[in-house]
């Protein structure tokens, strides 16, 4: 009888520590099977980052992917859109240039003493593209300029005048071109007709781009102060306000001049001598009084020149024309 006793307990007591393993089996299967789904996880990322890169068409983690599916039966991914699509970055637009720029100057120092070479100014105004033209990167202009130079025999005041005037535009973020206008010689003399070029460099400029105003100045005036905005008006503006000479052309067709406050409308003129044939017209006030009835015929509408050369130079336009030769002028007395 105590024989089956200690048999019974035996099995039992076998039977206890085999449940014990099977428990600490399925303790130790459920660990093990925890670990292997985190390895699992963090391979299966791995192998997506590195599947993305050899399929172009598999995006998981951009906030606008593109969305995934199995292809029945087959091995692989397959994407509703392509890669590129999502890769499209979107330029903001560029914001209106403001009517008064922030980084002007003000009252400005002129002086014509230093040496001035034309690779100076092409070294100091890198962003001016061929044929003295700017317009600024990081806003939309509203307006188009044209600043036309009526030119002869004046090399040297011309390097001064574009060392001065690109920065001050570039500072005014101004979209403009620049032309200078040069009288051909007739057989080494001529007399100089500067009212005539300005009317030609109007009629060439608007054949190399559109405008919307036009700013017609002399090579050896510098503006002396940079808030002296080159901008488009609604009137005639007349910039520098010590050089008034021609108003009354513009007073008959009933506009008026406006002008510059007089604290920023100063210019600095590069002193010479008077050129060759540039002396004053000795039937100049005879012309200023009849000009109510010359000024419709005599003008762009009967404007006569031949077009000798346009050649385009980094900091400027330059077109070569020939004029003809001018009525003989009556002597004085």
């Amino acid at each position: 009888m105590s024989r089956l006793m200690l048999g019974k307990t035996l099995e039992r007591i076998c039977k206890a520590v085999l449940l014990l393993c099977l428990v600490h089996f399925l303790i130790m299967m459920i660990f093990y099977l925890d670990v292997y789904t985190q390895r699992f996880d963090i391979f299966s990322r791995f192998n997506t980052r590195n599947y993305s890169k050899m399929h172009q068409y598999f995006n998981i983690s951009k906030p606008n992917g593109t969305s995934l599916t199995f292809l029945g039966g087959e091995d692989h991914f397959v994407s509703s859109r392509k890669l590129e699509n999502n890769l499209t970055v979107t330029k903001k637009p560029l914001p209106m240039c403001p009517d008064v720029p922030q980084g002007l100057v003000g009252r400005l120092l002129i002086e014509f003493n230093s040496l001035m070479t034309m690779e100076k100014v092409q070294r100091e105004n890198p962003d001016v593209r061929e044929g003295g033209k700017y317009k600024p990167s990081d806003c939309i202009t509203k307006q188009r300029v044209a600043i036309i130079i009526p030119f002869r025999h004046r090399e040297h005041h011309l390097k001064f005048w574009l060392h001065y005037l690109h920065p001050i535009l570039r500072r005014q973020k101004i979209n403009y071109g620049i032309y200078i206008i040069n009288q051909v010689l007739q057989n080494g003399e001529g007399m100089f007709n500067r009212a005539k070029l300005l009317n030609i460099g109007y009629m060439e400029v608007l054949k190399d781009a559109e405008y919307d105003c036009f700013v017609f100045s002399d090579v050896d005036l510098i503006p002396m102060d940079d808030r002296n905005l080159y901008h488009c008006y609604d009137q005639p503006r007349h910039f520098a306000i010590a050089m008034d000479k021609f108003g009354f052309r513009i007073t008959l067709k009933g506009m008026k001049v406006s002008r510059p406050d007089s604290k920023i409308g100063k210019y600095r003129m590069i002193k010479h001598e008077r050129d060759k044939h540039n002396e004053p017209n000795p039937q100049r006030f005879t012309k200023i009084q009849n000009t109510k009835v010359t000024m419709k015929q005599d003008g762009i509408n009967s404007l006569k020149y031949k077009l000798v050369n346009v050649a385009k130079y980094p900091m400027y336009t330059n077109i070569t024309v020939d004029i003809g030769t001018p009525p003989s002028r009556p002597s004085r007395g």
